[in-house]
């Protein structure tokens, strides 16, 4: 059985309250003459959905990397001072939700390592799975001392992939990472750069996405369509599954280290991605209406109103008032400052629930029957609340239509839901969750209706957090989870100075300090 939530506040405003929390988002250009710190910020700008917890910024100039970044948004992270003294020609961006790692400074990207010729910096979408292998696989390579990253408290995944590129002296970092990318199992979407080269690739399955853009002057990748075109780059392709790609001054290089395998994550058409993203030539938005459309054949209902849950429901609500001829209303208001604060509400504001992120329009939906179209219900805290709260602003009937099947299992490629235990689908079924959750009925699309509504093949999709079925081979459960790395047995050893493996490397020292 489920543990019975409060239903007070969403995960937006408790930390604790785990809803699916986004990927991450990475970003990187190559573009002389461009001010390509100011284009990575406006790049993260456009992906910082997919992660609040942190952001940053490496560029290089041809001679020496730079390293910028901090706990918070965006726009807390940088300011005209910091974006002007990120020079140079190349750059990567991050913007970080934790999934292997704690959220912390030293987990925070781009990540920064030694080579045998220079200094890489380093962005990840993703998780991998095989972490534990790779802990091993870095104690036999470069010893049992944490160098680097690891060695000054890095606990992510991404600290690991940074410490096997180092190589030795007679292997190029392009050679390297051929050699490495193999190896790599799980999720990830990689952008890197050493002082000369902008590199980036993407996992055999394709699970996140990842494009390549272009600029007058040169070449973006970035994990979603948005952000090529907030920077004014038109779309070129897909990174493919399973291909690593090199810019630099000689042009663009793109060499396979692995066979399609495509798995890509239905998630991101559900949730993740913005809307106003294409994935694999699939509008994410058309897709949500689609499901909305969907939705209405497979759960019609009696009623006045179709609402959305904004702002992820918006499309499916509109699909959904279409095909079943319902009228579309705005019942409720969001507060678009409501972010991922740090701040702890007091007692009084707890009481006040999700109206801190949403508040009825009463006029609207008072004596209505209310269809309320949301994505994913996870543990039922934001739904029991949200159904209360229009309960008492005069609401007639509520029905939760859902525009995903039941979230039953946890994902292991890069997105973090709650543990299995909380997971609301684990411990009732469909009736007992409405119930549960105060409302008159519920319905959740199809996994068939969601998958049709993607345009994708079934086949080429991961749905692993719906059906169990999960399509890169996992490791023993002992072998996985988010604090993995934090853990004391791991074959690294105690660290040794961090510093030491980053000094020969022009510029690398002043980026390993906290700013």
């Amino acid at each position: 059985m489920a543990p019975r939530a409060d239903g007070r506040l969403t995960h937006d405003l408790l930390p604790g309250e785990k809803g699916p929390q986004d990927a991450c988002g990475v970003f990187g250009v190559w573009a002389p003459g461009e001010e390509v710190a100011k284009l990575t910020y406006f790049g993260l700008y456009a992906l910082q959905h997919r992660g609040q917890e942190s952001a940053g910024i490496a560029t290089s100039n041809g001679q020496q990397l730079l390293v910028y970044k901090d706990m918070g948004l965006v726009s807390q992270v940088f300011d005209e001072t910091a974006l002007n003294a990120l020079q140079g020609h190349i750059a990567i961006g991050h913007t970080r939700y934790s999934t292997t790692g704690g959220s912390t400074w030293e987990n925070a990207q781009p990540t920064l390592g030694a080579t045998a010729a220079g200094t890489v910096a380093l962005g990840h979408n993703g998780n991998l799975t095989n972490s534990a292998e790779l802990v091993d696989l870095v104690a036999e390579r470069y010893g049992s001392q944490r160098r680097g990253e690891l060695a000054r408290g890095n606990t992510t995944d991404t600290a690991l992939i940074t410490a096997l590129l180092a190589g030795d002296p007679d292997h190029t970092l392009e050679a390297t990472a051929l050699e490495v990318l193999p190896r790599l199992r799980g999720a990830f979407c990689l952008v890197f750069m050493d002082e000369r080269t902008l590199y980036a690739a993407r996992d055999p399955q394709g699970v996140r996405p990842l494009v390549l853009g272009r600029l007058e002057r040169g070449w973006v990748v970035a994990s979603e369509t948005s952000a090529l075109d907030i920077v004014g780059a038109s779309y070129v392709r897909e990174v493919e599954p399973g291909e690593f790609i090199a810019i630099d001054a000689d042009g663009l290089r793109s060499t396979r280290f692995a066979p399609i395998d495509r798995a890509g994550c239905v998630f991101e058409y559900v949730y993740l991605a913005r809307p106003d993203t294409t994935i694999n030539g699939r509008s994410v938005h058309a897709a949500r209406v689609a499901m909305g459309r969907r939705l209405a054949v497979e759960h019609p209902v009696e009623a006045d109103l179709v609402i959305p849950v904004p702002e992820s429901g918006t499309p499916a609500a509109v699909g959904y008032a279409a095909k079943s001829g319902i009228p579309f209303g705005q019942g409720l208001t969001k507060n678009a400052y409501v972010g991922r604060t740090f701040i702890q509400p007091s007692q009084t504001l707890r009481q006040l629930g999700i109206r801190l992120k949403l508040n009825p329009l009463k006029d609207v939906i008072r004596g209505k029957r209310l269809v309320v179209v949301d994505d994913t219900i996870v543990r039922g805290n934001t739904q029991r609340a949200l159904v209360r709260m229009l309960r008492e602003s005069g609401a007639a009937e509520v029905h939760i239509r859902i525009t995903a099947p039941p979230v039953k299992w946890p994902c292991f490629y890069g997105i973090d839901f709650a543990s299995r235990a909380e997971l609301i689908a684990n411990g009732l079924g469909v009736e007992e969750i409405a119930r549960s959750l105060g409302a008159d009925s519920l319905g959740y699309l199809s996994e068939e209706g969601m998958i049709t509504a993607t345009e994708q093949p079934a086949s080429q999709l991961c749905t692993a957090c719906f059906s169990g079925r999960y399509p890169i081979e996992l490791p023993p459960s002992e072998r996985l989870g988010k604090h993995l790395l934090e853990q004391n047995q791991l074959p690294l050893g105690q660290p040794e100075d961090g510093l030491l493996s980053i000094v020969p490397a022009a510029g690398g020292a002043s980026a390993l300090e906290h700013p």
